[in-house]
């Protein structure tokens, strides 16, 4: 049995605006817009099939805030600036991560940085800031090169080998992840994780894919119960812990330690006990290494790559571009990242469209208003840039990819019209490391090659803790 909406939005009220008054005299919570939903279930069902598109057409009917009961709990979506300013910044110490989507990543991938709250987080925050100082970053500049222009020169041996004159087919989403798990490798844990990225990738892909899975369904057995789904959640996990405690104990063994996130993490003292870190809270950071230092760079270079090839003049434009710059078909530097502008438009524009981080939740400590509505403690509150970055009051003709939208990095527009990397004090730590890297590869990588879709088959989002593809997408490579 369906229940219908409860509110209907009221268009001389305009919804979808931000209006300052209506914090006087807050509507109550029940007023909020709501979509039909179960009467049992309420919107689980919805956010089962398809999250991001129930999101988008509950904000294109509802307004820019709308309400969603997911069976007991009530939630409270939002995709006005104004009010993800509020969750993010203003009054970001009442929303903390204790929903569904956290307890499961926590338990899945550990209390690291993207999961742990606190003071405890704030501890491991001050500890790993220092190897994400601007200048320290500057200094990974040649070894993001580096390992891109190995894959180059690997492409170029395809190539060679191939019968016929036919380019060879190599998978977009797999060779951004060997490449981008390489640089996190070499520049936060001083190894080479390459002979590793096959495994790492898939067994990650499968653990964000269970922790989506237990947001969405009512109920999911603990993995202590050994349910044949649990046995493989666990097998996946100590796989990737393999991995991770495999670093860790060559590091503990090795006799000399390296300036980089890994040795600081090791030699981090308690300040009232001066105890170090554990092995198991090492492995919990570094796996958090693992999902935010390298996962969303490769989702956000998957997209980059497939949308150039969709819009032959943008990339003819980025070819044009490297071409200038980069004389003489040298690799790029650091110093040339200013007059790469074009390279970094196509990157924030490919995040508009496909952030990294489609969504994320956060949950009310105390009652709230929130765009003019009274947001009781305990609401589960849902943020999406995907929706966001697409709202046409913020983005003219939302669903086109222009790249010139981001010509001025200072445009006028709301701080949290755009806002793949988050923002406030969880903003992602990593966002200059990101997108040096991701500027620099492609531009390493497009400056040699074209990248041209190889199968006619469409490509769909998989919507999972990030952004990726559901199908790897089969690209031909082309010299250029």
């Amino acid at each position: 049995m369906t229940q219908p909406p409860t509110a209907s939005p009221d268009p001389s009220s305009d919804a979808s605006h931000h209006d300052d008054a209506t914090e006087e005299s807050p509507r109550p919570f029940e007023a909020t817009p709501q979509p039909p939903s179960s009467m049992l279930l309420g919107h689980v069902p919805a956010f089962k099939r398809d999250m991001l598109k129930t999101l988008m057409e509950s904000r294109a009917r509802y307004g820019d805030r709308v309400r969603f009961r997911l069976l007991n709990r009530e939630g409270f979506f939002v995709a006005h600036p104004d009010d993800l300013n509020h969750v993010l910044i203003r009054n970001n110490r009442n929303f903390v991560k204790t929903t569904r989507g956290y307890r499961a990543m926590r338990q899945l991938l550990g209390n690291g940085l993207v999961t742990s709250e606190g003071d405890f987080w704030l501890r491991q925050r001050r500890i790993a800031q220092p190897s994400f100082h601007q200048k320290r970053i500057n200094g990974f500049a040649e070894t993001m090169v580096n390992v891109a222009e190995k894959s180059v020169r690997e492409w170029e041996a395809r190539q060679a080998a191939a019968r016929g004159g036919q380019a060879p087919v190599v998978g977009l989403s797999a060779e951004m992840t060997r490449i981008t798990l390489d640089i996190v490798g070499f520049t936060l844990l001083s190894t080479e994780l390459s002979s590793h990225s096959a495994k790492v990738s898939a067994r990650l892909q499968f653990v964000l894919e269970e922790v989506t899975r237990r947001i969405r369904v009512p109920w999911s057995f603990p993995l202590s119960v050994p349910t044949p789904a649990n046995m493989r959640v666990n097998r996946a996990i100590a796989g990737l812990d393999e991995v991770v405690e495999g670093i860790i104990a060559r590091r503990r063994k090795g006799q000399d330690n390296p300036e980089d996130l890994l040795t600081m993490l090791m030699e981090a003292r308690d300040e009232e006990s001066g105890e170090g870190m554990s092995d198991a809270q090492l492995r919990d950071e570094v796996m958090t290494i693992f999902l935010a230092g390298y996962e969303t760079t490769a989702t956000a270079l998957t997209w980059t790559f497939y949308m150039l090839s969709q819009h032959p003049e943008a990339e003819a434009r980025l070819h044009a571009e490297l071409d200038e710059v980069l004389e003489g078909g040298r690799l790029p530097t650091l110093a040339d990242l200013p007059r790469l502008a074009w390279t970094r438009m196509v990157i924030e524009e490919s995040m508009r469209l496909y952030p990294p981080v489609p969504m994320l939740a956060r949950t009310s400590v105390e009652d709230d208003v929130i765009g003019g509505y009274q947001v009781p403690a305990g609401t589960f509150v849902i943020l999406s840039p995907y929706v966001t970055h697409r709202h046409p009051d913020f983005w003219e003709s939302p669903e086109t990819f222009d790249p010139e939208r981001f010509r001025d990095p200072k445009a006028e527009r709301p701080r949290f019209a755009y806002f793949p990397f988050l923002g406030g004090p969880r903003q992602c730590i990593g966002k200059s490391f990101a997108m040096m890297e991701a500027q620099l590869v492609l531009a390493t990588l497009a400056s040699r090659f074209k990248l041209r879709c190889a199968s006619d088959a469409p490509v769909k989002p998989n919507v999972t803790v990030t952004l990726g593809v559901k199908k790897d997408i089969p690209m031909r490579l082309v010299a250029r």
